[in-house]
């Protein structure tokens, strides 16, 4: 059996707490991943369309304001 099977049956048998730790350190790990990725597209002009995208949209009168949740932390 290889390691990421038997990986597999241990996290099957995790008490419920201790898996919801595990998915929630699991979670995080994936979303550090996903910061350092876009990051890195960003530095690297892979996004620059985007920046386009809006400036394009906003000059054509397309572009409406952001409605951010109230309690989201986005808010100015």
């Amino acid at each position: 059996m290889g390691k990421i099977d038997q990986l597999k049956i241990e996290i099957e048998q995790l008490p419920e707490q201790e898996f919801s730790e595990l998915v929630r350190w699991r979670s995080e790990k994936d979303w550090a991943r996903w910061d350092l990725e876009i990051e890195a597209d960003s530095r690297s002009g892979k996004l620059d369309f985007l920046v386009l995208e809006e400036a394009d949209a906003k000059s054509k009168g397309k572009l409406s304001g952001l409605r951010v949740p109230i309690g989201s932390g986005l808010h100015r």
